[in-house]
């Protein structure tokens, strides 16, 4: 079948990667897509809110199965505009679904409704802007600040004073600081843990663990310095044993999926859990409709299983019939990024060692890249995440960093310690 999968980062190529491994893709188109994603399918610049382009497209290439990669055409609504179709299947949430991740207050209601553990928290508009000051000032600190809808990955603050609570506070609710996004803020509890992501894949009743994987979000060494959207990545973590696997299982993931059941939300798609271990013991940070990025780089790698079959057992409701394997290996990806990145960065730099013979056990996913003639170019503040396999995390981020070795643009910059607790 053909197959258009949506996005333009790094998630997308390992996905278009996987796809095209899969004895059922014919054609893969993907939009807008990037450098990378060129290399295993069919770019077509589209972008992925235009649902009347997207509808054309599917039109014109015979598209069967719509894999969508980004949270904001999921929160916008793409499933619903294309759910009639009974030709097609859409792999991702319903609007009011992906409101999972396009509201944190919907997912806090959500998961106090259904007993799932998560921080303590409270939420605050412009209309009790008084009331919230005084919550801040009467919660122990660090506090958690994050603004209800989407923000671009840069709508959560841990406040380490009160000074700074009260300052960002204001600054999303009064000054709108992401606009619609943060005129609602939801204040949390902090939780002290190690954090990690968990992936299902569901039809809404059934679901299969389909990974896990740490992400290292700050962007200097010994996780210091700002936080981005991801520097690098492993899997299988150390600490995720079957006796935590199951804490989470049972805690978490099917009292989500039951919940999604029970209050008759259409979901066809990945769910993320975003979670804390607080010695021992999983609680929901948040929860994300899609895959995470660079989460997907090893993720997809490390799952065995043909993922267009996944997609068309979850249609078909045939997910318990499924049995997920696992490449037995440890994974690592690491994010090379643009000078300035998290801040302000330049684009356009040209790319040199992409031509490199590179190793068996190492793949190279593109971020923000763009083709320009003959010339790979960067095109984002993520440009490029090097994936490996190894016998240890350790091997891995070695040879991870072998083939950085061998890659430059003009302020590359890549952090050397991923996976540095578990090396």
């Amino acid at each position: 079948m053909n197959i258009l999968l949506l996005g333009s980062g790094g998630r997308e190529h390992a996905l278009a990667w996987k796809l095209r491994q899969s004895s059922l893709c014919k054609n893969l188109f993907i939009a807008p897509g990037n450098a990378g994603t060129a290399t295993v399918g069919t770019n077509i610049n589209i972008g992925v809110n235009d649902f009347a382009a997207i509808e054309k497209a599917v039109t014109e290439h015979e598209i069967k199965l719509i894999v969508v990669g980004p949270e904001e055409p999921l929160v916008n609504g793409v499933y619903d505009h294309f759910k009639n179709n009974k030709n097609i299947i859409v792999v991702g949430p319903s609007k009011n679904g992906a409101q999972l991740e396009g509201s944190k207050a919907f997912s806090k209601h959500f998961m106090q409704r259904h007993n799932i553990p998560t921080a303590g928290y409270a939420e605050f508009t412009r209309e009790n802007f008084e009331e919230g000051k005084q919550y801040i000032r009467n919660h122990s600190l660090p506090i958690v600040l994050k603004a209800d809808g989407l923000a671009a990955g840069k709508g959560v603050v841990i406040a380490p004073t009160q000074e700074e609570a009260l300052s960002t506070f204001e600054e999303m609710i009064i000054n709108e600081q992401f606009g619609k996004a943060s005129s609602k803020v939801v204040i949390e509890e902090f939780l002290q843990g190690i954090e990690v992501s968990v992936f299902a894949l569901t039809d809404g009743n059934d679901y299969k663990i389909i990974g896990h994987a740490k992400d290292y979000k700050r962007i200097g060494e010994g996780d210091t310095g700002l936080n981005t959207g991801g520097m690098g990545c492993v899997t299988p973590v150390p600490f995720m044993d079957n006796a935590f696997m199951k804490k989470v299982e049972e805690k978490i993931i099917r009292p989500t999926i039951n919940g999604l059941h029970q209050e008759n939300i259409e979901y066809y798609g990945f769910v993320f859990f975003g979670l804390m271990n607080c010695s021992g013991e999983p609680y929901v940070i948040e929860y994300n409709c899609r895959m995470g990025d660079p989460e997907t780089e090893v993720v997809m790698p490390r799952l065995k299983n043909d993922l267009a079959e996944l997609f068309l057992a979850m249609h078909k409701g045939r997910l318990d019939e499924v049995n997920i394997e696992y490449d037995e290996r440890s994974i690592a990806t690491i994010v090379a990024v643009s000078g300035g990145y998290p801040g302000d960065y330049e684009k356009n730099k040209q790319i040199s060692g992409l031509s490199n013979k590179q190793p068996a056990d190492s793949i190279i996913f593109h971020a923000g890249t763009k083709l320009e003639a003959d010339s790979v170019l960067t095109n984002g503040g993520r440009v490029l995440a090097v994936t490996s396999y190894g016998n240890s995390i350790t091997e891995a981020v070695e040879r991870s960093k072998e083939v950085l070795s061998g890659l430059s643009f003009e302020g590359m910059n890549y952090r050397k310690d991923i996976g540095y607790e578990f090396r």
